[in-house]
C-alpha cells in the first residue's frame, strides 16, 4: 500500500486543482444584499444536484487519469534508480518486450505476450478493457501461460466482443508496470447478416449439462430484449465446437419470448461438445458457452461396449463406399473385438448388415450397392460380452484415399491443476504420432478406487480439458487416449493426485457495509465476508476512508483486522464519510468492495438499541432454517431484552414477524414452515425497555433447500472405548475446511467436559464425563463450504441410554440367550447347561457345585460349542450326593458373567426321580418293550380296540392279552413283528369294565402294559362311542304303531351308557308310561302312547359326547303317514301343515275321487294353514287309499295315505312294505349348552325307513370344535319315496 503514497499526492494536487471558490457570507448585509443572498442561495440549491452528478463523472474520470500518472511516474522513478551489473539489488517490473496490437478474423485464435524483468520476480496479470481476465468464466476460452519470463495470454477463439484494449500488469513489492495493447476482431459473417438495432442482455444462463444417450435436452438462455418486438425476434446461431447448428430433427432452435433455447430430441455421443449461443446485438454481439456431456445409454447386454460415434461414408467408386467411424471409449468394459456395418436404403426403415464377421480397425468398404441409390450406415460394436447398441446413422457421402492403418501413440505427460469446487483442469502433451488424430478420452479414477470412469464420451480435439461433475474435496488422477478411425492408442501415464479445490486467487470483494455505533468521533462498522474466498482462508481486511465530497482515500488500518467489524476513530463530528474494504488471503490483497453510502459522524442518543449485524443462516432444509445474528453494539438506554425477526419472500417488500413475543436474548431462532425451493430474506430488531430499535441489514437471499447428499448429526456410544459421541459426516469439503462445533449456538471452544476430533469428511464431538449440564442443542458448521451444517438436540432420555450402553461397553457382560438349567438325558445322564449369544474362541469358564471347582473327568464331562455358545456338564451318574448350587462363571475378553441353578428340596427330588425313571427306562428298553403303551380307539363301527405299539422284538417274542388276570384269546393272533397290537371289544358296553394287561416276553425280557377300564377311562370311551354313534345317526322318523307313535334314530351302534336325552317342544322327557323310551344295538326310540293332541309339536334327540351334542328332530305335527291301520268304530284324524305363498288350494280325494265334507267325513282347513281331514266311526267301506293335493299358482304337491280299517277281535293286517330308503345324510354336532333348534318345513311325506333296511353307514364323526353351519330356512329335510313304508316294531 506504501508504494500508492505518491499517487495519493498527486490526487490531493488534483483535487485542490478542482476545488471551486467558496462563497463567503459577509459579516453585516442590507436588505438587497439579504434579497440578493436569497436568489443566489436558491439558485445554488437548484443545480447543486446538478452539480453533484458532474462532481461524480468527473471523479471518475479524473481518478483513473491520476492513476496512470501515478504509475508512469513511479515507474520512471524507479527505472532510474535501476542498477543493471547487480542483479540482486531490488528493481521494479520492467517489460523488455511491450505487448503490440492485433487484428484478426472471428473464430481464429490470437496470442498476445510480453517480457518483463524485475527483483523479486514481478507477478502478472491480465485486464481486457480493465476488468480482470478470469480463465474460470469461460472454461476453455483463455489460457494463461509464463515460461522463463515470457508472459502470454492465449485467446482460443475470438468473437466481435473480444475486441478491447488488452493490458498486462506486472507488479512486485517495488512497483507496478502496465504494457497495454488494442485486439480488433473482424467478423466474417457481417456482409451476410442485416444489422440488428435491438439492444440484447442474457441473464440466466444454461450450465454445464449432462445427459443419456436416447434421452432429450433443453439449453436455454433468458434474455431482455429492448425494444422487445414480438415480430422481430433478436439474430441467434448455436455452435457446437465451433460448427454454425441447423435446424433438422436432430436439432430445434428457437427464439423469442424472452429466451433462446437449442432441444436435442435424440441424444447421441455425437451430440456432445461445447455448445456456444450468440445472439447479434446493437453493439456487437452477446454469446455464451457451456460443455454438454453425453454418456453411454444402459447396454441390451450386462458388459456390452457402448456404441460408436462419427459415422461417414466416403464415396470411392460406383460399386463400393468406404464407412469410417469413432470407436467408444471403453473404460470398465471388456476390449471392442470388433464392429459391425450396417445399411439402408433411404426411406426405409429396413437395416441390413454389411459384413459377416466384425471387422477390427474403425473403417470398412461397402460393396454391392446399387447405382442411383442413397444409402444410410450404422455401425455396432462387438465385445467379449455382447453387442452395442447402434450408432447414429451416417450423414452425406464425401471421397477420401488410402491411408496408413495404424493408431496414434500415447499421449504424452498429463497435468492436472485446481479449477473451481467441483471440477479440474487437465492438460497434456499432444502424441508425438497423431496418425490422422480425430480426439482425445479423458478417464478418471477418485485415488484409491479400481474403477475408472469416463470423463468425456466423444472424442476432444484440444490438448486440454475441464472435468466437470466431481466431488468437492475428493482427490483424482486422470488419464488420456488418443483415438483416430483406427482406434485408441495406448493409456498415457496417469497425473499426480489432485483434491478439487477451487484455484486460488484473491478473495472477492466484500460488501453490505453498516455503521453499528457512532459516538460523534468514531464510528464502528460491519461488513459481510466475499462471496468468493479464492480457495484460501480469508485472514485479513483493509479499511479505506475518505470524506465525501473528496476522491483520496486514506487508509485506516496498516494492522489486519481479523474480524469482520471494526471501529474508525479520530473522525469529525458532523462529516460524511465514505468507506470502501478489501480482503486478503494467501493470493494476496482482492479488491475493493463498492464505497458504502456516505454515513454522518453524528453521535447516537436514543433510547432504543441500534441494529442487530452479520445475519447468517445454518440447517438450511427444505422446510426449515435457522437465523443467527449478533447483539448490537449500542444497545440504547438499557440492555436488549429479545429480538424480533421478520421475514418475506425474495422481490416481496411485505413482511411477516416470525415471534409474537421477543426472542429471548441468545442470538438465534430456528423457522419453519418454510415453502421448498423458495427464496426469502430476513431482518432483525433488537428490543429494551425502551422499546424496538433499528433493523437491521436484510440478509442475503436464502433458498429453502438442503444441499445435494445433506446428512444430520447422529449420536452414539464408542464400542471400543464406550465414549458417548455426536458425529457428523459432511456433504462438501475443501482443504481449509474446519468443523465448528457449538452448543446452543455459542462456540464451544477449549472446553474440558468435550473434545473434538475430525478425519476426512467426519467430525466427532466427545463427551468426557456426561451428565445432566451437558443436555442441550449441539450444531456443527463446516467453513469454507455452501453452507454445509446440521443440529443435534441432546435430551434426557437419549443420553440415559447412551450412559446404560456406555456402562455395558465399558463394564461387558458376556450376553445369555439361556441361563443355567438341567435336563435329564436318557439312561438317566444329568446335563447342566447354558447357552450365550455370542462365544469366542479365546473363552475360559469353570463349573463350581456347592463352593467347589469341578473339572471333566470320571462320572462327568465338561465342553463348550463356540459356533452355538452353549457350555455344559454332563453328570453321567445322578444320585442324592449331587444335590445343592451349581455355578458357571464366564471370561471372554473384557466381558465376564455368571449364572447360578439351585437344585435342592422339591426341585432336586423331581430330577433324581425322573433319572431314575429314565434308567430304568434304558434297562427296560433292551428287551423287548412298548414303544407305546395301551390305550384305545373307537372305530367308525363303534368297536373299540384296545391298542400298543412294541418294539425290539422278534419271531420269537410272544404276546398274551389278560382281563383281570384272566388271559384273553382274539379271534385273530398277534403280530408282534408288524409293530402294533390290538384287542377289539364289540358291542362295548358297562360289561366290558375291568383292568386289562398285555404282556410281552422274549429271552431278552419282559414287558408289561396295564390299562384301566374303569370311572374316567369308562366314560371317555362311551363318550368317544357316543360321538361315532351320533354322527352316523339319521333324522328321527315316525312310525305308527297299535299302541301310538313311534320316534325311531337308527344309528351304528346304540348303547344305554351313551348321554342321550329326547325332548318334546325343547322340554326334557322322562321315560313314563305315556312316554316310554328304549333302544336297540341299532337305534334309539320313543313311544308316544295312545297320542292326543298335547302331544303335538316338534321332538328332538340330544346325543352328547361330553364336548358336543349331535341333534336330531321330528315332526309328528307336519306330515300325514304312509299307511294308517285303524280298528272299527274309531274316528280317524288325517292332519298335516300346508306352506304356500298365495295361500294353496287343499283338496281330498279318495281312491281318486274328490272327498266332500259331511257329517261322516268332514273337510277342514284352518288359517290357511292345517288341513285336516276327520273320518268318526269308521267302517271297513272307509278302507282305501286316501291323497291331499295343494296347489297355488306357482305349482303344488299330491301325497298318497293307504287306510286299513280292521273289526275288533281280527289279527292287525299287515301292511306292505316298500323299497329301501335313501341313506340320510349326516348328523351335524352343536354345542351342548346352545344347541342351534332346527326349524324345517313339514315334508310331503314322512321320512320311514323300511324295516328290512339296514342302517346306512354313518359318515366319519364331527371334529370336536367345529361348529354346525345353520341350514338356511329354504332347505327342506330330504323326502323319502313314496313306496317307502315304516317297520313296524317288535312288541316287548
Amino acid at each position: 500500500k506504501s508504494s500508492f503514497q505518491s499517487a495519493q499526492q498527486v490526487q490531493t494536487q488534483a483535487t485542490e486543482a478542482m476545488a471551486e471558490p467558496a462563497y463567503t457570507i459577509p459579516a453585516s448585509r442590507t436588505t438587497a444584499e439579504t434579497e440578493e443572498y436569497q436568489r443566489v442561495s436558491s439558485n445554488v440549491g437548484k443545480g447543486l444536484a446538478v452539480i453533484q452528478e458532474e462532481l461524480h463523472r468527473m471523479r471518475i474520470a479524473t481518478k483513473a487519469q491520476v492513476e496512470s500518472i501515478a504509475i508512469q511516474k513511479e515507474v520512471k522513478d524507479m527505472m532510474k534508480k535501476r542498477v543493471d551489473l547487480l542483479e540482486e539489488i531490488p528493481k521494479m517490473p520492467d517489460f523488455l518486450v511491450a505487448l503490440r496490437p492485433h487484428t484478426v478474423w472471428e473464430k481464429t485464435p490470437v496470442k498476445l505476450f510480453c517480457t518483463v524483468e524485475g527483483n523479486p520476480r514481478p507477478i502478472v496479470k491480465w485486464y481486457k478493457g480493465g476488468v480482470p481476465v478470469d480463465p474460470l468464466s469461460a472454461p476453455g476460452k483463455y489460457k494463461i501461460e509464463s515460461k522463463y519470463g515470457v508472459h502470454s495470454l492465449i485467446i482460443s477463439r475470438c468473437v466481435v466482443s473480444d475486441t478491447a484494449e488488452y493490458s498486462a500488469v506486472a507488479t512486485n513489492q517495488h512497483g507496478t508496470a502496465t504494457s497495454k495493447a488494442m485486439v480488433t476482431v473482424k467478423s466474417k459473417l457481417l456482409h451476410d447478416i442485416h444489422p440488428s438495432k435491438l439492444e440484447v442482455t442474457l441473464l440466466e444462463r444454461f450450465p454445464v449439462s449432462f445427459g443419456v444417450e436416447g434421452s432429450s435436452i433443453r439449453l436455454s438462455c433468458t434474455m431482455v430484449v429492448v425494444p422487445d418486438l414480438p415480430n422481430v425476434p433478436p439474430l441467434a446461431q448455436w455452435y457446437r465446437d465451433d460448427t454454425l447448428l441447423k435446424p433438422s430433427n436432430l436439432v430445434e432452435m428457437s427464439v423469442g419470448g424472452g429466451a433462446a433455447s437449442l432441444t436435442l430430441p435424440q441424444l447421441a455421443k455425437d451430440d456432445e461438445g461445447l455448445y456456444t449461443l450468440r445472439i447479434f446485438t446493437k453493439d456487437g454481439t452477446a454469446e455464451h458457452s457451456a460443455y454438454l456431456f453425453v454418456s453411454d445409454a444402459p447396454a441390451s447386454v450386462k458388459g456390452a461396449p457402448g456404441a460408436p460415434m462419427s459415422v461417414k461414408a466416403y464415396d470411392v467408386n460406383s460399386d463400393y463406399v468406404l464407412v469410417a467411424w469413432k470407436p467408444p471409449n471403453t473404460v470398465n468394459e471388456a476390449p471392442i473385438t470388433g464392429y459391425f456395418v450396417d445399411r439402408s436404403v433411404t426411406g426405409t426403415d429396413t437395416w441390413v448388415q454389411c459384413n459377416p464377421a466384425p471387422v477390427k480397425v474403425c473403417k470398412y468398404p461397402v460393396s454391392g450397392l446399387d447405382v442411383g441409390h442413397s444409402y444410410y450406415f450404422r455401425v455396432r460394436a462387438v465385445n467379449s460380452a455382447g453387442i452395442s447398441r447402434p450408432s447414429r446413422k451416417s450423414g452425406k457421402v464425401t471421397r477420401t484415399g488410402k491411408e496408413d492403418v495404424s493408431v496414434p501413440s500415447a499421449p504424452g505427460q498429463i497435468v492436472a491443476t485446481r479449477n473451481t469446487k467441483s471440477s479440474v483442469f487437465v492438460q497434456w502433451e499432444a502424441p508425438k504420432h497423431l496418425k490422422s488424430l480425430l480426439g482425445y478420452y479423458i478417464d478418471g479414477r477418485v485415488v484409491g478406487a479400481k474403477e475408472w470412469f469416463p470423463c468425456n464420451h466423444k472424442p476432444f480435439r484440444h490438448n486440454r480439458f475441464v472435468v466437470h461433475g466431481l466431488i468437492p474435496g475428493e482427490s483424482y488422477v486422470f488419464r488420456v487416449q488418443a483415438v483416430n478411425i483406427f482406434g485408441l492408442s495406448e493409456e498415457s501415464q496417469e497425473s499426480s493426485p489432485i483434491a478439487v479445490e477451487p484455484a486460488l486467487a484473491t478473495p472477492s470483494a466484500p460488501y453490505g457495509i453498516t455503521m453499528l455505533s457512532c459516538d460523534g468521533s468514531s464510528m464502528t462498522l460491519a461488513w459481510k465476508k466475499p462471496k468468493h474466498c479464492g480457495g484460501s482462508k480469508v485472514k485479513a481486511y483493509y479499511i479505506d476512508k475518505r470524506d465525501a465530497d473528496t476522491l483520496v482515500w486514506k487508509e485506516v488500518n496498516l494492522a489486519a483486522v481479523t474480524e469482520r467489524i471494526c471501529t474508525v476513530d479520530n473522525l469529525t463530528e458532523g462529516t460524511f464519510y465514505e468507506f470502501r474494504i478489501q480482503a486478503a488471503n494467501l493470493a494476496g490483497v482482492g479488491l475493493p468492495s463498492a464505497p458504502s453510502t456516505p454515513l454522518k459522524c453524528e453521535a447516537w442518543t436514543m433510547e432504543q438499541p441500534g441494529p442487530a449485524y452479520d445475519l447468517s443462516f445454518r440447517e438450511v432444509r427444505g422446510q426449515s432454517l435457522v437465523i443467527l445474528w449478533k447483539a448490537p453494539i449500542y444497545t440504547g438506554a438499557d440492555a436488549v431484552t429479545g429480538y424480533f425477526v421478520d421475514m418475506a419472500k425474495k422481490g416481496s417488500s411485505e413482511f411477516v414477524t416470525l415471534n409474537g413475543d421477543p426472542v429471548t436474548p441468545h442470538g438465534f431462532l430456528q423457522v419453519t414452515g418454510l415453502e421448498e425451493g423458495s427464496s426469502y430474506v430476513f431482518r432483525v430488531r433488537a428490543v429494551n425497555s425502551k422499546g424496538v430499535g433499528k433493523t437491521s441489514e436484510l440478509s442475503e437471499p436464502v433458498c429453502a433447500k438442503a444441499l445435494p447428499g445433506t446428512t444430520e448429526i447422529v449420536a452414539g456410544v464408542d464400542e471400543e472405548t464406550g465414549d458417548v459421541f455426536l458425529s457428523f459426516e459432511a456433504c462438501e469439503i475443501c482443504e481449509t475446511s474446519k468443523f465448528e462445533w457449538s452448543k446452543n449456538y455459542k462456540p464451544i471452544g477449549d472446553c474440558p467436559r468435550a473434545t473434538v476430533t475430525a478425519k476426512g469428511r467426519t467430525s466427532r464431538l466427545t463427551f468426557t464425563n456426561p451428565d445432566k449440564d451437558d443436555l442441550g442443542r449441539y450444531s456443527v458448521v463446516v467453513t469454507d463450504t455452501d453452507g454445509v451444517s446440521s443440529s443435534y438436540t441432546l435430551t434426557e432420555d437419549a443420553l440415559n441410554t447412551m450412559l446404560e450402553l456406555s456402562y455395558a461397553i465399558r463394564h461387558p457382560v458376556v450376553p445369555l440367550k439361556h441361563n443355567l438349567n438341567y435336563e435329564i438325558l436318557e439312561k438317566g445322564h444329568v446335563r447342566f447347561w447354558l447357552q450365550a449369544v455370542k462365544l469366542s474362541p479365546s473363552v475360559s469358564y469353570r463349573f463350581i457345585v456347592n463352593d467347589k471347582a469341578v473339572t471333566s473327568g470320571e462320572g462327568q464331562k465338561i465342553s463348550h460349542d463356540v459356533a452355538s455358545g452353549v457350555i455344559q456338564m454332563t453328570v453321567d451318574h445322578f444320585t442324592r450326593a449331587n444335590e445343592g448350587t451349581y455355578t458357571v462363571q464366564i471370561n471372554d475378553g473384557k466381558a465376564k458373567t455368571q449364572s447360578s441353578l439351585v437344585l435342592v428340596g422339591d426341585a432336586f427330588k423331581a430330577a433324581l426321580k425322573e433319572a431314575e425313571f429314565q434308567r430304568k427306562e434304558h434297562i427296560r428298553k433292551q428287551g423287548p418293550h412298548f414303544s407305546e403303551y395301551l390305550d384305545f380307539t373307537v372305530t367308525e363301527d363303534c368297536t373299540v380296540m384296545l391298542t400298543c405299539k412294541v418294539a425290539n422284538v422278534k419271531k420269537d417274542t410272544v404276546f398274551h392279552w389278560y382281563k383281570e388276570d384272566d388271559e384273553v384269546v382274539p379271534e385273530t393272533a398277534p403280530n408282534v413283528m408288524s409293530g402294533s397290537c390290538a384287542l377289539p371289544l364289540p358291542l362295548f358296553s358297562r360289561k366290558d369294565q375291568g383292568v386289562y394287561k398285555a404282556v410281552l416276553s422274549d429271552d431278552k425280557g419282559k414287558d408289561t402294559s396295564v390299562f384301566d377300564i374303569s370311572g374316567k377311562v369308562f366314560d371317555d370311551i362311551i363318550n368317544a362311542i357316543a360321538r361315532n354313534a351320533g354322527a352316523s345317526a339319521s333324522e328321527l322318523v315316525m312310525q305308527c304303531t297299535p299302541e301310538g307313535i313311534r320316534l325311531q334314530c337308527y344309528m351304528n351302534y346304540y348303547t344305554e351308557e351313551m348321554k342321550t336325552v329326547w325332548k318334546h317342544k325343547d322340554s326334557k322327557i322322562a321315560s313314563s308310561e305315556k312316554m316310554r323310551i328304549g333302544g336297540t344295538a341299532e337305534m334309539a326310540w320313543m313311544q308316544i302312547c295312545d297320542p292326543s293332541d298335547k302331544e303335538k309339536g316338534h321332538y328332538a334327540i340330544e346325543i352328547s359326547d361330553g364336548k358336543w351334542v349331535f341333534v336330531y328332530r321330528g315332526r309328528v305335527v307336519g306330515g300325514l303317514p304312509d299307511v294308517v291301520t285303524i280298528m272299527e268304530e274309531k274316528s280317524l284324524s288325517l292332519t298335516c301343515t300346508v306352506w304356500g305363498e298365495p295361500t294353496p288350494e287343499v283338496t281330498w280325494f279318495k281312491n281318486e275321487q274328490e272327498v266332500a265334507s259331511n257329517e261322516h267325513t268332514r273337510v277342514t282347513f284352518d288359517g290357511g294353514k292345517f288341513a285336516s281331514l276327520v273320518i268318526n266311526k269308521v267302517t271297513t267301506d272307509d278302507s282305501g287309499k286316501y291323497s291331499i293335493n295343494v296347489r297355488n299358482k306357482y305349482g303344488g304337491e299330491f301325497v298318497e295315505i293307504t287306510v286299513s280299517v280292521y273289526r275288533h277281535g281280527e289279527p292287525i293286517p299287515e301292511p306292505k312294505l316298500g323299497q329301501p330308503r335313501a341313506a340320510p345324510p349326516p348328523a351335524q354336532p352343536v354345542p351342548p349348552k346352545s344347541p342351534a333348534p332346527s326349524k324345517t318345513p313339514t315334508p310331503s311325506k314322512p321320512q320311514t325307513p323300511a324295516q328290512s333296511v339296514k342302517s346306512p353307514t354313518p359318515a366319519p364323526a364331527a371334529t370336536p370344535g367345529t361348529k354346525s353351519p345353520t341350514p338356511p330356512r329354504s332347505v327342506k329335510s330330504p323326502t323319502p319315496p313314496r313306496f317307502m313304508k315304516s317297520p313296524t316294531p317288535p312288541r316287548k
